[in-house]
């Protein structure tokens, strides 16, 4: 059984930790949906000012909501539509320290003032991306995005 650990010390030692509980969390299970519901709910709670994480999928052609913590959310989002679809497009992880002067955002939660959202990337193919918001402005920064592009790629490695 799974237990996580209280984070301590610096922000980069603190993902250190967490990028730690996450391996042990994905390690001998390879269900995406099992593992995309554990690793929300572990960073979700690990995390401060934060308010919304999670996952969202690409079926057929568009993103549609995976396993989440935090309000309910936007369903289904467009290929290039909003930061998700933009970040799912470019293959690109977006850092935005303002969601209001991102054109096109579209706000599931009225709270959120920035969000980074990394696309999955699994065997070369876009399989979805991780959605992070925050109600602080600037939440996000060069730290934030280096540890969940590498939370996003042990999960692809880890889940069919």
């Amino acid at each position: 059984m799974f237990t996580a650990s209280p984070l301590s010390g610096s922000k980069a030692e603190q993902y250190e930790q967490l990028i730690a509980q996450c391996q042990a969390l994905l390690h001998g299970e390879r269900h995406r949906v099992a593992n995309a519901a554990n690793l929300s709910a572990l960073l979700f709670n690990n995390l401060p000012e934060v308010n919304w994480l999670g996952f969202y999928f690409l079926e057929q052609g568009e993103l549609i909501v995976g396993p989440f913590q935090g309000l309910p959310a936007c369903v289904r989002i467009a290929l290039g539509k909003g930061v998700c679809g933009t970040a799912a497009q470019t293959r690109e992880t977006q850092l935005v320290p303002d969601v209001h002067a991102f054109p096109g955002h579209i706000a599931c939660d009225s709270a959120s003032q920035s969000e980074i959202v990394v696309p999955l990337i699994k065997d070369g193919a876009l399989i979805g991306v991780l959605d992070v918001d925050s109600p602080v402005l600037n939440r996000f920064d060069d730290t934030d995005k280096a540890a969940f592009e590498t939370i996003a790629a042990l999960f692809c490695a880890g889940s069919d």
